[in-house]
């Protein structure tokens, strides 16, 4: 089989403060491929039906600084189930592999507001595009010895064309409570910290809401020069987790090379 290929324009906009393509606007140009994938193949009404990401697992390889030359996404699908199919991604830019990825998405019945599973036309179209492909590495799990917490406000613009936030903007939501807590408690006074791994699990459809939710993070490990954070998004009232993160972050000097945590470091 072969594999669907779409160039992605990099913006100017999408760089962040260290001078490198934001790890959120990755998640986007994902997006951005899956749904070229999707409207050029033969399940393009699977869109306008509905379908949810259930996941997204990027693996960061490479930085990327945006310049003319755009980016390159070979897609292809790895596995098809009854109710859920997963793509799997490769990104390259300037002929290097610069990252892999993978989402899992399933059917939703707009009109009923529910799940539903792939019909037999969809499945085997589907299934007519397989390449099986090795899964991404697991990321540590457990329960963090501390847990801090950043109110979450969602805008208006967070929403997707089902009325729900979208699927990117919880790497957004992420970010900006891992600012907080480095900032703030956990700061350390040389180095800094790169994204190589970002795991998403979405368990319920967040809606718009002028009350604020709560996001839910700490440290469950870390090794030498890099640790892992769990992160949850949730209702502070009624407890409902919406998503669940796993991040692997480097610390690094200025020119990218790791650096050993603080003796004293804890998380």
């Amino acid at each position: 089989m072969t594999r669907h290929a779409v160039e992605i324009p990099l913006r100017w906009g999408d760089m962040d403060a260290q001078a490198h393509v934001n790890n959120v606007a990755w998640v986007d140009y994902l997006q951005e491929a899956r749904v070229d994938f999707l409207l050029r193949g033969p399940i393009a009404e699977l869109l306008e039906s509905g379908v949810l990401v259930v996941s997204n697992d990027i693996e960061f390889l490479a930085p990327m600084v945006a310049d003319d030359t755009p980016l390159l996404v070979e897609l292809w699908v790895d596995r098809v189930g009854g109710a859920r199919f997963s793509l799997a991604y490769e990104l390259s830019h300037h002929d290097q592999l610069v990252g892999r990825a993978r989402t899992v998405a399933t059917p939703y019945d707009l009109a009923e507001g529910r799940l539903r599973r792939l019909t037999d036309d969809e499945r085997q179209a589907l299934s007519a595009a397989i390449i099986p492909t090795e899964p991404l590495r697991e990321l540590p799990t457990g329960e963090p010895r501390r847990v801090y917490e950043v109110g979450l406000q969602v805008r208006w613009s967070d929403l997707d064309a089902y009325g729900h936030v979208n699927n990117v903007e919880f790497h957004n939501y992420a970010q900006e409570a891992r600012v907080s807590l480095f900032s703030s408690k956990l700061a350390t006074e040389d180095g800094m910290w790169v994204v190589v791994r970002q795991q998403m699990r979405h368990h319920l459809p967040m809606a718009f809401r002028l009350a604020p939710y709560v996001t839910r993070l700490g440290v469950i490990a870390h090794g030498r020069t890099s640790i892992t954070l769990r992160t949850q998004f949730a209702d502070p009232d009624s407890g409902e987790v919406y998503a669940t993160a796993g991040t692997v972050l480097v610390r690094t000097d200025a020119q990218g090379r790791p650096l050993a945590l603080p003796a004293d470091f804890t998380g």
